[in-house]
């Protein structure tokens, strides 16, 4: 994967890890995530996740 995709993709995938996280802590209501304790643990480790692919595409490879 190219680097820019995947900042992008990175970014995208916190954002999203983001609004599941406040999903289920109840801030963001309307869905079936809302007020569940499963999003709002899942959520910071998805945004972890996105900020950790991120950062890999901006750093790239050392060799």
């Amino acid at each position: 994967m190219k680097k820019p995709l995947m900042v992008v993709v990175g970014v995208v995938v916190a954002l999203l890890g983001l609004l599941f996280s406040l999903q289920g802590a109840g801030v963001i209501g309307g869905s079936a995530m809302s007020g569940t304790t499963f999003w709002t643990v899942a959520g910071p480790i998805i945004m972890v996740i996105g900020l950790v692919v991120a950062a890999v595409g901006v750093r790239g490879r050392t060799r």
